[in-house]
């Protein structure tokens, strides 16, 4: 089965000029813990958690009304092609402890998000879904290695 089978589509994205305070209401309007942070074109540069607005913004007495996105987001997130295999998001999620992926076109604009919650859905996938969830939601340390790592 392909990501473009599950994942959802129509995400709301912020853009990296927009500030925490913004992107805070989408959140809560949309009832979301995360929004892709896209380029007016919809390239995709980053994503913006509601962890990352506590750890980077909140906990360091940042003002939200007037901190950017691009200052709080994370940037090194993992993007899929919509063509890619579910096998594949599933692996990634659990090699970089994330709970969601981003979709994208070959020319890095956003078609969609996978997260475990679309994996769910589908029954057949449950079984891969809970698997990867119990993974993801184990914590290791930095240098530990993990059981998929042999």
């Amino acid at each position: 089965m392909n990501l473009r089978d599950i994942m959802t589509r129509d995400v709301q994205c912020i853009r990296p000029d927009d500030t925490v305070q913004e992107a805070a209401e989408i959140m809560r309007i949309a009832d979301v813990g995360a929004l892709p942070v896209c380029e007016p074109d919809g390239i995709v540069v980053g994503m913006l958690t509601d962890r990352d607005i506590v750890r980077r913004a909140t906990a360091k007495g940042l003002e939200p009304i007037s901190v950017k996105v691009r200052d709080v987001m994370t940037c090194d997130v993992v993007r899929l092609l919509e063509s890619q295999d579910v096998l594949d998001a599933a692996q990634l999620m659990d090699i970089r402890q994330v709970r969601r992926l981003l979709v994208v076109r070959p020319d890095g604009r956003l078609v969609g998000i996978v997260s475990l919650d679309d994996l769910a859905h589908h029954p057949e996938l449950r079984e891969l879904a809970g698997t990867t969830l119990n993974r993801v939601s184990q914590s290791y340390e930095p240098g530990q290695r993990r059981p998929a790592d042999g």
